[in-house]
């Protein structure tokens, strides 16, 4: 490797979870924090959760179903005949 190139490497860097918990591995930085892991995921757990943060899902049908039901009027283009 080349000096001064890559970033520290720590071997033992601890990863915190959200959910409390924590495991050690190797990183580029001493400490990590993550909003989820193996223990919480749903695919692990075999638990399904839905998350909706504001209401999205609800925006983006109403505004599909906007979309569908509001047809714009073509124009026509009428040529004068000279």
């Amino acid at each position: 490797m080349k000096k001064d190139l890559h970033p520290k490497y720590f071997p033992e860097a601890k990863i915190i979870c959200a959910c409390g918990n924590s495991f050690v591995t190797g990183a580029t930085q001493e400490e990590i924090r993550v909003e989820i892991c193996a223990k919480c995921h749903p695919f692990y757990t075999g638990e399904e959760k839905l998350i909706d943060t504001a209401g999205r899902v609800e925006k983006f049908k109403s505004r599909r179903a906007a979309a569908v039901t509001e047809k714009k009027p073509k124009k026509v283009r009428i040529k004068k005949q000279q």
